[in-house]
């Protein structure tokens, strides 16, 4: 096995469990390793602190598959750590039956680059990093025992695979394509997922609780729901009682798969409900110089900033939306706003809304902190791992 040698001094991240080994730190590699070898990592004086997965062409050179210097690296180490992560969700009550669920969640789950969502008897799989592409036939065969689910779909075309050297790669890597539209419920509520072009894995799972608190919220509330893609707080939000729901996206396909989720659940007042296919920056300015007001307002944008480079620019844009939601709340209005940036910390964010806030001239106070639910765990060595945040703020 080659031999990762670290930097004088650098291993201090290490000592704390991080699993993310950067090119800045490494002195040199001893032997030789292929894209996703297992390497022994070691510090400057040799003394072993982790075993990893090599992966020359990224920045982040090797990410730790376990800090046991000796446990070995094989198929029965995934078996164990995928078994162990779907045990642990189905050992959580508010897990227990949900059709929509991350059964893996990289780091926070041991098991770096590799994320798994099941959408009732369909597993979508992403493998974004060169560890999980070199074991991913031992990690599907792991993944068919601990799910017992009837197909998978290999969802690996996200941008990052690109910097560690990966083409994308998507289609069914076990069983078919189900004949019929694949349709899950969440809290009551029938939503189709499209697994093979959906955003993400097909879904935006980490939302299910927020989705939750905007149908409790809804009742007797007019609500704008901004970026609403395929309409998940929208439903929610009929579904609470909410006396109309304005949904705003940029996609026509998006709008359209909204449109028959409405259909697919009958109950809902489709009556209280318009979809707009606009551009959420100029829309927000439109509705202003129109006069509306709301009670609710749902801002859930895309990733404005992938990385903490683009921090700077992020910042703007997520300013900008909050001054437009804040003018349009009436007295007493409650503002739900997210990030799902990862190069945006949560203080850097809640500073954000504050001066948000401010420039739109609003008396605000914050209700809660918003978060993904339980089944998007986020390891204390891995602060990385909690890249949505929200607020939930209520105006005098």
């Amino acid at each position: 096995m080659a031999q990762l040698v670290l930097l004088p001094g650098k291993d201090r991240s290490l000592a704390r469990r991080h699993p993310w080994i950067f090119a800045g730190i490494v002195d040199r590699l001893n032997g030789r390793a292929r894209p996703g070898d297992t390497v022994d990592v070691v510090a400057a004086n040799g003394r072993p602190l982790a075993r990893a997965a090599w992966s020359p062409e990224s920045k982040i050179r090797a990410r730790v598959w376990t800090f046991d210097p000796d446990e070995i690296i094989d198929d029965v180490f995934f078996k164990r750590h995928v078994h162990a992560a779907v045990a642990r969700r189905q050992a959580m009550p508010d897990l227990r039956g949900q059709d929509g669920l991350r059964l893996i969640h990289g780091e926070s789950d041991g098991l770096p680059g590799l994320i798994v969502d099941r959408y009732g008897d369909t597993l979508v799989v992403q493998l974004t990093a060169t560890g999980p592409e070199k074991w991913r036939r031992a990690i599907l065969a792991a993944l068919r025992e601990a799910s017992g689910c009837a197909r998978i779909y290999e969802r690996s075309d996200s941008d990052v695979r690109r910097l560690e050297g990966l083409e994308p790669v998507t289609g069914w890597v076990f069983g078919e394509a189900p004949a019929e539209p694949l349709v899950i419920v969440e809290n009551g509520v029938r939503i189709g997922v499209d697994v093979v072009a959906g955003h993400k894995t097909g879904f935006y799972l980490d939302q299910r609780d927020n989705r939750l608190l905007t149908r409790e919220l809804a009742g007797g509330r007019t609500v704008l729901n901004c970026f609403c893609y395929t309409g998940g707080f929208s439903l929610q939000a009929l579904a609470g009682g909410a006396t109309s729901v304005l949904s705003i996206d940029s996609s026509g396909p998006a709008l359209s798969t909204a449109v028959d989720n409405l259909a697919r659940n009958p109950e809902l007042a489709a009556d209280r409900a318009e979809w707009r296919q606009a551009d959420v920056f100029s829309e927000l300015r439109v509705l202003k110089s129109a006069g509306h007001r709301f009670d609710l307002i749902i801002l859930d944008p895309p990733k404005f900033a992938p990385s903490a480079q683009h921090a700077e620019r992020a910042a703007r844009a997520y300013r900008d939306i909050n001054v437009c939601a804040f003018r349009l709340l009436n007295p007493g209005g409650l503002l739900m706003t997210y990030s799902c940036s990862g190069g945006i910390r949560s203080e850097h964010f809640q500073q954000i809304v504050t001066d948000a806030a401010i420039d739109a001239g609003q008396q605000t106070r914050l209700l809660h902190r918003l978060a993904a639910p339980a089944d998007h765990p986020v390891a204390l060595n891995f602060s990385e791992g909690e890249y949505l945040k929200g607020l939930l703020c209520q105006v005098d």
